[in-house]
Protein backbone atom coordinates (compact mmCIF):
# COMPACT_ATOMS: atom_id res chain seq x y z
CA UNK A 1 0.00 0.00 0.00
CA UNK A 2 1.02 3.27 -0.68
CA UNK A 3 2.36 6.24 1.59
CA UNK A 4 1.78 8.99 -1.22
CA UNK A 5 -0.24 11.49 0.03
CA UNK A 6 -2.65 13.65 -2.57
CA UNK A 7 -0.80 17.37 -3.17
CA UNK A 8 -1.50 20.16 -1.08
CA UNK A 9 -3.56 22.91 -2.54
CA UNK A 10 -0.72 25.47 -2.43
CA UNK A 11 1.04 22.98 -4.01
CA UNK A 12 -1.57 22.20 -6.83
CA UNK A 13 -2.35 25.82 -6.89
CA UNK A 14 1.48 25.97 -8.22
CA UNK A 15 1.50 23.17 -10.48
CA UNK A 16 -2.18 24.64 -11.83
CA UNK A 17 -0.60 27.81 -12.57
CA UNK A 18 2.35 26.86 -14.12
CA UNK A 19 0.41 24.59 -16.55
CA UNK A 20 -1.50 27.38 -17.69
CA UNK A 21 1.61 29.83 -18.23
CA UNK A 22 2.36 27.13 -20.32
CA UNK A 23 -0.77 26.87 -22.57
CA UNK A 24 -0.29 30.60 -22.83
CA UNK A 25 3.17 30.51 -23.78
CA UNK A 26 1.92 27.50 -26.83
CA UNK A 27 -1.09 29.93 -27.69
CA UNK A 28 1.01 33.02 -28.07
CA UNK A 29 3.70 30.97 -29.99
CA UNK A 30 1.21 29.20 -32.54
CA UNK A 31 -0.27 32.60 -32.79
CA UNK A 32 2.82 34.28 -33.93
CA UNK A 33 4.32 31.34 -36.13
CA UNK A 34 0.48 32.20 -38.14
CA UNK A 35 1.03 36.02 -37.66
CA UNK A 36 -1.77 36.63 -35.72
CA UNK A 37 -1.81 38.45 -32.23
CA UNK A 38 -2.38 36.39 -29.31
CA UNK A 39 -5.35 38.31 -28.37
CA UNK A 40 -6.89 36.42 -31.76
CA UNK A 41 -7.16 33.07 -29.07
CA UNK A 42 -8.75 32.15 -26.00
CA UNK A 43 -8.24 29.67 -23.14
CA UNK A 44 -11.04 27.17 -22.36
CA UNK A 45 -10.67 25.28 -19.67
CA UNK A 46 -12.14 21.72 -20.49
CA UNK A 47 -12.53 20.35 -17.11
CA UNK A 48 -14.86 17.40 -17.52
CA UNK A 49 -13.98 15.06 -13.94
CA UNK A 50 -12.34 17.59 -12.53
CA UNK A 51 -13.94 18.90 -9.37
CA UNK A 52 -15.14 21.99 -8.20
CA UNK A 53 -11.90 22.60 -5.88
CA UNK A 54 -9.31 22.29 -8.38
CA UNK A 55 -11.25 24.93 -11.07
CA UNK A 56 -11.28 27.19 -8.11
CA UNK A 57 -7.78 26.59 -8.00
CA UNK A 58 -6.89 27.03 -11.43
CA UNK A 59 -9.21 30.26 -12.17
CA UNK A 60 -7.74 31.73 -9.16
CA UNK A 61 -4.17 31.30 -10.93
CA UNK A 62 -5.30 32.82 -14.20
CA UNK A 63 -7.25 35.50 -12.42
CA UNK A 64 -3.76 36.31 -10.95
CA UNK A 65 -1.84 36.20 -14.39
CA UNK A 66 -4.32 38.80 -15.56
CA UNK A 67 -4.04 40.79 -12.64
CA UNK A 68 -0.17 41.09 -13.19
CA UNK A 69 -0.72 41.26 -17.32
CA UNK A 70 -4.16 42.62 -18.11
CA UNK A 71 -3.30 41.80 -22.19
CA UNK A 72 -4.11 38.86 -21.33
CA UNK A 73 -8.45 37.32 -21.83
CA UNK A 74 -9.27 35.25 -18.81
CA UNK A 75 -10.06 32.03 -19.31
CA UNK A 76 -13.56 30.23 -20.16
CA UNK A 77 -14.82 26.65 -18.21
CA UNK A 78 -16.26 24.10 -20.43
CA UNK A 79 -18.29 21.27 -19.14
CA UNK A 80 -18.96 17.81 -21.35
CA UNK A 81 -21.68 16.84 -19.04
CA UNK A 82 -24.99 18.49 -17.76
CA UNK A 83 -24.95 16.40 -15.27
CA UNK A 84 -21.23 17.46 -14.01
CA UNK A 85 -22.40 21.36 -14.96
CA UNK A 86 -25.09 21.30 -12.40
CA UNK A 87 -23.04 19.75 -9.79
CA UNK A 88 -20.65 22.09 -10.17
CA UNK A 89 -22.17 25.56 -10.63
CA UNK A 90 -23.07 26.39 -7.03
CA UNK A 91 -19.41 25.66 -5.96
CA UNK A 92 -18.59 28.05 -8.45
CA UNK A 93 -20.83 30.99 -8.87
CA UNK A 94 -19.15 33.15 -6.83
CA UNK A 95 -16.41 33.22 -9.44
CA UNK A 96 -18.56 34.03 -12.49
CA UNK A 97 -16.55 32.21 -14.73
CA UNK A 98 -18.10 32.19 -18.75
CA UNK A 99 -19.12 28.54 -19.18
CA UNK A 100 -19.74 26.84 -21.76
CA UNK A 101 -21.31 23.86 -22.49
CA UNK A 102 -19.01 21.68 -25.08
CA UNK A 103 -20.71 18.18 -25.06
CA UNK A 104 -24.20 16.46 -26.35
CA UNK A 105 -27.19 18.37 -24.89
CA UNK A 106 -30.56 16.18 -24.87
CA UNK A 107 -33.63 18.49 -24.94
CA UNK A 108 -34.77 17.67 -21.50
CA UNK A 109 -32.02 18.73 -19.90
CA UNK A 110 -32.13 22.23 -21.69
CA UNK A 111 -33.40 24.05 -18.64
CA UNK A 112 -30.80 22.55 -16.00
CA UNK A 113 -27.78 23.55 -19.05
CA UNK A 114 -29.44 27.54 -19.27
CA UNK A 115 -29.11 27.89 -16.00
CA UNK A 116 -25.64 27.59 -15.92
CA UNK A 117 -23.92 28.48 -19.58
CA UNK A 118 -23.79 31.34 -22.01
CA UNK A 119 -22.86 29.04 -24.85
CA UNK A 120 -23.71 26.03 -26.15
CA UNK A 121 -21.54 24.69 -28.62
CA UNK A 122 -22.72 21.43 -29.25
CA UNK A 123 -25.64 21.81 -31.56
CA UNK A 124 -26.15 19.37 -34.06
CA UNK A 125 -29.61 19.74 -35.09
CA UNK A 126 -32.60 22.30 -35.89
CA UNK A 127 -34.67 20.38 -33.18
CA UNK A 128 -31.90 21.28 -30.38
CA UNK A 129 -31.59 24.70 -31.90
CA UNK A 130 -35.60 25.52 -31.74
CA UNK A 131 -35.54 24.06 -28.22
CA UNK A 132 -32.70 26.47 -26.70
CA UNK A 133 -34.67 29.42 -28.66
CA UNK A 134 -38.01 28.51 -27.15
CA UNK A 135 -36.40 28.54 -23.65
CA UNK A 136 -34.01 32.08 -24.72
CA UNK A 137 -36.92 34.02 -26.58
CA UNK A 138 -37.43 36.02 -23.73
CA UNK A 139 -34.03 36.70 -22.30
CA UNK A 140 -33.07 40.05 -22.29
CA UNK A 141 -29.09 38.89 -24.02
CA UNK A 142 -29.48 35.98 -26.90
CA UNK A 143 -27.27 32.71 -25.97
CA UNK A 144 -24.94 32.14 -28.01
CA UNK A 145 -24.63 28.95 -29.84
CA UNK A 146 -22.02 27.27 -31.99
CA UNK A 147 -22.91 24.44 -34.74
CA UNK A 148 -20.91 21.32 -33.79
CA UNK A 149 -19.28 19.95 -37.24
CA UNK A 150 -17.79 16.31 -37.75
CA UNK A 151 -14.90 17.35 -40.54
CA UNK A 152 -13.24 14.21 -39.76
CA UNK A 153 -16.20 12.00 -40.67
CA UNK A 154 -15.64 9.34 -37.91
CA UNK A 155 -18.68 7.80 -36.43
CA UNK A 156 -16.91 7.82 -32.80
CA UNK A 157 -17.85 11.93 -32.98
CA UNK A 158 -20.79 13.91 -32.56
CA UNK A 159 -21.48 16.57 -34.96
CA UNK A 160 -23.46 17.55 -38.09
CA UNK A 161 -21.63 16.44 -41.29
CA UNK A 162 -19.62 18.89 -43.20
CA UNK A 163 -22.14 18.83 -45.81
CA UNK A 164 -24.98 19.82 -44.43
CA UNK A 165 -23.51 22.28 -41.61
CA UNK A 166 -23.87 25.66 -43.65
CA UNK A 167 -27.78 24.68 -43.82
CA UNK A 168 -28.01 24.11 -40.14
CA UNK A 169 -25.90 27.19 -39.54
CA UNK A 170 -27.95 29.64 -41.90
CA UNK A 171 -31.31 27.98 -39.96
CA UNK A 172 -30.17 28.27 -36.66
CA UNK A 173 -29.20 32.23 -37.22
CA UNK A 174 -32.87 32.84 -37.60
CA UNK A 175 -33.95 31.95 -34.70
CA UNK A 176 -34.72 34.29 -32.37
CA UNK A 177 -33.43 34.06 -28.30
CA UNK A 178 -30.27 32.39 -29.59
CA UNK A 179 -27.04 33.88 -31.36
CA UNK A 180 -24.82 32.09 -34.22
CA UNK A 181 -21.50 32.47 -32.60
CA UNK A 182 -19.35 30.42 -35.02
CA UNK A 183 -18.66 26.71 -35.51
CA UNK A 184 -17.26 23.88 -33.08
CA UNK A 185 -15.61 20.47 -34.11
CA UNK A 186 -13.05 17.69 -32.58
CA UNK A 187 -10.49 17.00 -34.53
CA UNK A 188 -9.17 13.95 -36.25
CA UNK A 189 -8.00 11.69 -33.68
CA UNK A 190 -4.32 11.16 -35.83
CA UNK A 191 -0.91 11.58 -35.66
CA UNK A 192 -1.25 12.73 -39.06
CA UNK A 193 -0.85 16.96 -38.87
CA UNK A 194 -1.92 17.56 -42.08
CA UNK A 195 -4.64 15.18 -42.01
CA UNK A 196 -5.76 16.72 -38.60
CA UNK A 197 -5.18 20.46 -40.27
CA UNK A 198 -7.32 19.55 -43.18
CA UNK A 199 -9.73 19.22 -40.91
CA UNK A 200 -9.83 22.10 -39.38
CA UNK A 201 -9.50 24.25 -42.67
CA UNK A 202 -12.80 23.03 -43.76
CA UNK A 203 -14.25 24.64 -40.52
CA UNK A 204 -12.57 27.43 -41.05
CA UNK A 205 -14.24 27.51 -44.97
CA UNK A 206 -17.09 26.84 -43.49
CA UNK A 207 -17.26 28.91 -41.05
CA UNK A 208 -16.23 32.30 -43.81
CA UNK A 209 -18.78 30.85 -46.40
CA UNK A 210 -21.65 31.83 -43.73
CA UNK A 211 -20.18 34.88 -42.50
CA UNK A 212 -20.04 36.31 -46.59
CA UNK A 213 -23.80 34.97 -47.36
CA UNK A 214 -25.35 37.87 -45.81
CA UNK A 215 -28.12 35.69 -44.65
CA UNK A 216 -29.63 37.12 -41.64
CA UNK A 217 -28.08 36.46 -37.92
CA UNK A 218 -24.79 35.64 -39.61
CA UNK A 219 -22.76 38.80 -39.46
CA UNK A 220 -21.52 37.31 -35.55
CA UNK A 221 -20.44 33.86 -36.59
CA UNK A 222 -16.75 34.00 -36.35
CA UNK A 223 -15.67 31.48 -33.53
CA UNK A 224 -14.08 28.38 -34.30
CA UNK A 225 -13.27 26.16 -31.27
CA UNK A 226 -10.81 23.64 -32.26
CA UNK A 227 -7.89 22.29 -31.11
CA UNK A 228 -7.65 20.66 -27.81
CA UNK A 229 -4.19 20.02 -25.52
CA UNK A 230 -2.82 17.92 -28.15
CA UNK A 231 -3.40 19.73 -31.26
CA UNK A 232 -3.72 22.88 -30.33
CA UNK A 233 -0.66 24.62 -32.52
CA UNK A 234 -2.48 23.08 -35.57
CA UNK A 235 -6.10 24.56 -34.77
CA UNK A 236 -4.40 28.14 -34.18
CA UNK A 237 -2.52 27.70 -37.44
CA UNK A 238 -5.65 27.41 -39.23
CA UNK A 239 -7.44 30.33 -37.17
CA UNK A 240 -9.12 28.64 -34.03
CA UNK A 241 -10.60 31.18 -32.16
CA UNK A 242 -11.05 29.56 -28.81
CA UNK A 243 -8.59 26.57 -28.02
CA UNK A 244 -10.30 23.40 -25.20
CA UNK A 245 -7.47 22.06 -23.23
CA UNK A 246 -8.03 20.17 -20.46
CA UNK A 247 -5.62 17.40 -19.62
CA UNK A 248 -2.37 19.88 -20.73
CA UNK A 249 -3.81 22.01 -17.42
CA UNK A 250 -5.50 19.36 -15.09
CA UNK A 251 -3.69 16.16 -15.89
CA UNK A 252 -4.67 12.86 -17.69
CA UNK A 253 -8.27 12.10 -16.72
CA UNK A 254 -8.61 8.83 -14.52
CA UNK A 255 -9.25 5.91 -16.59
CA UNK A 256 -12.76 4.96 -15.86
Amino acid sequence: MSDAQPPAADDDAAVLAARLASVRSRVAAACSDAGRPAADVRVLLATKTVDAARIRLALAADAAAVAADPALTPVLVGENRVQELVAKGPDLADLRPTTHLIGPLQSNKVNAALRWVSCVESVTSLDLARRLSDRCADRPVALDVLVQVNVSGEVTKHGVPLTAAADLALAVAALPGVRLAGFMTVGLRSPDVAAVGAGYASLAALRDEVLTSGAPGTQGARELSMGMSGDLEVAVAHGATLVRVGSAVFGDRPAR
